[in-house]
């Protein structure tokens, strides 16, 4: 049987006005208190209110207590155990997970005859649970506000029970007024507040009702109140599809009504709230038509269509909620409670849009903020460059990932098959600036890295011939040289950096190509140009200039140089080119300014890897590789200078294609290969925190180390199968379509000579068999025809520059004969393995059958090509724990260790 409550309702409402809801009176009893989302609202709620929290309950923690400004709250087992202890209360605030939750309510009514209202914050609680929540209230004479909600507040009473309405600070939302809201969205409630709060208007009570399938005081009930309460002259709703709560509702004062999720008609199944789904009478169109009927209005409320009556106005928008209801106010001969505080539009307290056209109603003008923000956001445009967080970076990357689907990797966001269409020198600024850059950045980098390779009369050179005299693989042999580029080697370069950083940047330098930039602003530096300038002339920085001036390339910073009239040295040159090339990434945030103070280092580290692949007698003092210096600085890009240290010949377009599309593929694998844990883990040792005293070569060196014959040196596995299988043919130029072979027989001979030893060595007893490289992989697999989409990707890339690889054919000829063969039950892939061994064999297949190199350099060039790309990558990953790494952070914790006998 019900208790008699307040009104005309059929069922029990005690609550006859708004003002009753949250007084200053209440005291509160707050279920799982201490759990994480009332740990974080409740001593904020409870200091605003004056202490309205008098015990709440957490099982097992009896004793603790809830830290607030207003004092500790005590904790017990139990509701019984708090008022045991003396501690009186009316209403309740449940915090408890979904299948406690009517257990929580059924205990605050049992044992609190002076219970009077209860707040559910608990949301998804089950709708059986939730009808016998509704039977127990409405049996007891008890309010139940929820459940989904985030409570009630009072901005007239300041007293907030349950939830976080009005947020952190509810003082800076809740300004005591004459309007009174209810609202389906907890968060939305306290926004809601905002907006009145700018346009002039304040609150009396503010309702969260919440939205899950049971609302227990809904439209109706709060339409009723909303009728008794003399503070509230108005209110607003703001409401969601479904249930039919505001068709019910009698408002007799005036109403602005937000409603919300149309879109929720076109579902088949609720999400979030409890909205109306596809084929529902209580969907966002029906609850605006029940609105409008009582409003007397025939369309929503916009700034460009005012519809408003005296009763109330309709809104799709909470934007559009001030001026509704300032409409309907002055309909009804009132003002706003007091002048307006602003706007809830956006202001913007920083800004940048460099590089994009923005129309000017998306391109918002920047304010000034706050004190204190007005000053960290001056500090913060001070500021050059990016400033990345730093966390522990074991196994963890900012400049690399693989996709786990595809199996391609890429780096700063591109995809290593993209980068396989760029040159060397283009990926040279995607792994350290995080752009491949334009024209004009590859004529920087070409210049800078030609001027390092050349190595005669460098102890780096005298090193590695050392290296691979004593039988050393290429990793140690290029090891060995750059050991020797060490900190000094780059202090100079690097200081006229940071200087050119701070000196261009205080001048307002933007766009570092700009050919009109004035440079008076740093013709009286005479601190700047005693650091660039050199007594005597200096024949690698005037050989670096002229390459610059027959490359017609453009630098602010070179030209600051050359306006000097004194002899520059070759450091000062390169800082110049560095700077160049990194100013447009600096200036939009994307690289910090260590990264760019470190790029020279990192050029010369490059230039001294691919230079010391090369023999010593290919280092003359003018020329390297058989390029006069003039040619190396002026014309040649470093792609072609590389392919040649490797090739030790002139390479063609077809040669040049194949080393760019090698280096691109072979550029990152991701954060987890032991390359790349190598080069992290040398700068995890040195201590990123302390930058300076990063040994970037080292770095390298820490990559080369954690390369070898099993990572790096295996891709001659794949070039030995190829010469195995085109030995004893007559190939002689494996990029000629014509080359005559019957590549069909030759994969069909090669699948059944394997057909026949798997055969014979299963009937041997043999489990671990060998494999053909190149062939299957574990992820793309299971297909009828399978294929490797890094594969399919080089070879459309090939066919759409009419290239020809036999040894590439072949492999697709070999996987189709393997099936053929009853080797496999599917049409294996060609893998990304079998396409690097088939551009490895197409650059050294001429001189190989010539007699000119034997295997072992052959296996040679496999190894270092490798290493010319993984530098690059590797690079960058020692780059970003640079920047955003920890102390020691690769090492592996002691309980994830395990000893083994």
């Amino acid at each position: 049987m019900y208790q008699q409550g307040v009104g005309d309702f059929k069922y029990y409402v005690g609550i006859s006005s708004l003002a009753q809801i949250a007084t200053r009176g209440d005291r509160v009893c707050v279920l799982n208190i201490l759990g994480g989302e009332s740990s974080e609202v409740t001593p904020v709620g409870h200091a605003w209110s004056g202490g309205n929290v008098v015990f709440g309950t957490s099982p097992g923690r009896r004793g603790q207590v809830l830290e607030t400004p207003a004092g500790n709250i005590p904790v017990y087992n139990s509701v019984r155990e708090g008022l045991d202890d003396g501690h009186r209360f009316n209403c309740g605030v449940v915090y408890l997970p979904p299948s406690a939750a009517r257990d929580g309510v059924a205990e605050l009514i049992r044992v609190n005859p002076e219970l009077k209202k209860i707040f559910i914050i608990t949301e998804k609680i089950a709708v059986h649970d939730a009808r016998e929540i509704r039977a127990m209230g409405q049996q007891h004479g008890i309010d139940i506000f929820g459940a989904n909600c985030l409570g009630v507040a009072d901005a007239w009473n300041q007293v907030r029970i349950g939830g976080a309405l009005g947020g952190d600070s509810p003082s800076d939302t809740l300004k005591p007024g004459s309007i009174a809201v209810l609202s389906n969205s907890g968060g939305f409630t306290t926004t809601i507040a905002q907006y009145l709060r700018m346009a002039g208007w304040g609150t009396t009570t503010l309702v969260s009702s919440g939205k899950d399938v049971y609302i227990h005081y809904a439209a109706p009930e709060f339409a009723f109140a909303l009728a008794n309460d003399a503070r509230s002259k108005a209110a607003v709703l703001y409401c969601e599809p479904g249930g039919y709560y505001e068709r019910d509702a009698v408002f007799t004062k005036p109403v602005v009504a937000c409603v919300v999720g149309r879109w929720k008609s076109k579902l088949t199944r609720a999400v979030g709230h409890a909205g109306a789904m596809a084929g529902g009478e209580d969907d966002a169109a029906a609850k605006e038509r029940w609105f409008m009927e009582k409003f007397g209005v025939d369309a929503l409320f916009t700034p460009d269509r005012p519809v408003f009556s005296a009763k109330g106005a309709v809104v799709a928008n909470i934007a559009h909620i001030p001026a509704a209801l300032t409409a309907v106010m002055r309909a009804n001969a009132t003002l706003p409670d007091f002048a307006p505080e602003g706007t809830m539009e956006l202001k913007p307290w920083f800004g940048a849009n460099p590089g994009i056209e923005l129309p000017a109603r998306l391109d918002l003008p920047v304010v000034d903020a706050l004190d204190p923000y007005r000053t960290q956001i001056a500090a913060l445009a001070r500021q050059v460059g990016a400033s990345f967080p730093r966390e522990a970076l074991k196994d963890a990357s900012g400049a690399s990932k693989m996709d786990p689907k595809t199996q391609v990797a890429s780096l700063h966001g591109l995809s290593v098959l993209e980068a396989a269409r760029l040159p060397l020198e283009a990926n040279v600024g995607l792994a350290l600036l995080r752009e491949a850059g334009g024209d004009n950045d590859r004529k920087l980098v070409n210049v800078a890295l030609a001027a390092c390779v050349n190595l005669h009369g460098d102890p780096a050179l005298a090193a590695a011939h050392a290296a691979r005299e004593a039988g050393n693989a290429p990793n140690s042999v290029l090891a060995a040289a750059l050991s020797i580029v060490g900190p000094r080697r780059a202090e100079r370069a690097r200081e006229i950096a940071a200087a050119f950083i701070e000196r261009f940047h205080a001048a307002g330098l933007r766009d570092a190509l700009a050919e009109d930039f004035d440079l008076a602003a740093l013709a009286e530096d005479a601190a700047l140009a005693r650091l660039v300038t050199v007594a005597e002339p200096d024949a690698r920085a005037e050989a670096m200039l002229a390459g610059l001036d027959a490359r017609a390339a453009r630098s602010v910073p070179v030209r600051y140089l050359r306006s000097l009239g004194r002899p520059v040295g070759a450091d000062a040159v390169l800082a110049a080119l560095t700077t160049t090339l990194a100013w447009g990434p600096l200036m939009r945030k994307r690289v910090s300014r260590l990264t760019v103070e470190t790029l020279p280092w990192w050029l010369r580290l490059f230039g001294t890897l691919i230079g010391a692949a090369a023999l010593p007698e290919r280092h003359q003092p003018a020329a390297f590789c058989g390029m006069p210096t003039a040619q190396l600085l002026g014309h040649a890009s470093i792609t072609e200078i590389a392919c040649r240290a490797l090739l030790d010949r002139s390479p063609d377009a077809a040669d040049l294609f194949a080393f760019q599309t090698l280096v691109g593929i072979l550029l990152t694998n991701g954060p987890g290969t032991i390359s790349a844990q190598g080069a992290k883990g040398a700068v995890s040792a040195d201590g990123p925190e302390t930058p300076q005293r990063v040994q970037l070569n080292k770095a390298l060196v820490g990559f080369l180390t954690h390369t070898g014959y099993a990572h790096g040196g295996n891709g001659f596995e794949g070039v030995q199968f190829l010469i195995e299988a085109f030995r004893d043919t007559p190939l002689a130029d494996p990029a000629d379509p014509a080359h005559g072979l019957d590549l069909a027989a030759l994969a069909r001979g090669c699948a059944e000579d394997y057909a026949r030893y798997k055969a014979e060595a299963k009937s041997a007893g043999a489990f671990d068999l060998r494999k053909l490289p190149g062939v299957n992989h574990p992820v793309f697999k299971d297909r009828p025809v399978n294929l490797d989409p890094r594969e399919v990707f080089i070879r459309e890339l090939m066919t759409a520059r009419g290239e020809t690889n036999v040894f590439h054919d072949f492999y697709r000829a070999l996987v189709q004969a393997l099936h053929q063969a009853g080797v496999s039950r599917t049409v294996y892939c060609v893998n990304i393995d079998a396409v690097i061994a088939a551009l490895l064999l197409k650059l050294t297949w001429k001189p190989w059958r010539a007699g000119e190199i034997g295997e072992s350099a052959l296996e040679s060039a496999a190894f270092t090509v490798f290493l010319y790309a993984r530098m690059l990558g590797c690079a960058a990953e020692a780059d970003d724990h640079l920047n955003r790494g920890r102390n020691m952070d690769t090492r592996t914790a002691a309980s994830a260790c395990r000893f083994v006998s």
